[in-house]
This record gives structure tokens, C-alpha cells and sequence, in this order.
């Protein structure tokens, strides 16, 4: 069975780092979840406005938000209970990081691009 992941600020802007990894993910046989209240879809794919509206069980969260913006959505990524919760370059702040801790998650901090296998400097 696929591994399921929810990408919090997938974006439709090809150059940016939360479509990257949208792609990445795909490109590894994962099953990805755009999460962006913003955008309809991403790489084909139908957005989710947040990842409390995703019905299924989802194995890894990586977002691409500002620590500010990640904060706030930290209640929902635990109540999903992932087995991997990465937080990319830019994402993070101790703030951010102690209130995941606190939440139970265990926040891997690099880039979820290049812990699935690619680079992001390939797409």
C-alpha cells in the first residue's frame, strides 16, 4: 500500500518548494495530499483547505508555511497522528517546535524533497 503524505502549503507555482515536493512525493510512488485553503488543485491533484478535511490516515505531514502560519495548524497535523512530521528550512521556530513537541509529534527538521530521494534543484 502506498504511504500517504500531506503537503501543507502545496503550491500551484511550479517554482516554488511546496509544489516541489507535491512532485517529489509522486515521482516516489507516494499518495499526496495538497493541503492549501487557496488553490483548487495542485499537479492535478484536488487541494484540501486544511488536513483535518483529509478522511483518510495519513503517514507523513511536511509543510512549507511559515513558522507563524504552522503554529496555528499544529492541533490538526497531531490529531492526524503521523508517524513522520517534517518541517522544511523556513518553516520552523522554536516557538513552532516546542509547541509540536509538546503536541507529542517529533518534527524532523531538513527537507522532506531530499528525505524522499530527490533533489529539489530537479524540478
Amino acid at each position: 500500500m502506498k504511504r500517504v503524505v500531506a503537503v501543507i502549503g502545496a503550491s500551484g507555482d511550479r517554482r516554488k518548494y511546496g509544489n516541489k515536493a507535491v512532485r517529489a512525493f509522486l515521482r516516489q510512488g507516494y499518495d499526496v495530499r495538497p493541503v492549501n485553503p487557496t488553490v483548487e488543485s495542485v499537479e492535478g491533484l484536488a487541494t484540501y483547505s486544511s488536513i483535518t478535511d483529509i478522511p483518510d490516515p495519513i503517514d507523513m505531514v511536511t509543510i512549507y508555511v511559515k513558522p507563524e502560519i504552522g503554529i496555528e495548524l499544529l492541533d490538526g497535523i497531531a490529531a492526524k497522528h503521523p508517524a513522520e512530521f517534517w518541517v522544511n528550512p523556513g518553516a520552523e521556530s522554536p516557538a513552532l517546535l516546542e509547541r509540536a513537541e509538546a503536541l507529542g509529534l517529533q518534527p524532523i527538521l531538513a527537507c522532506s524533497i531530499m528525505g524522499a530521494g530527490e533533489s529539489p534543484s530537479e524540478f
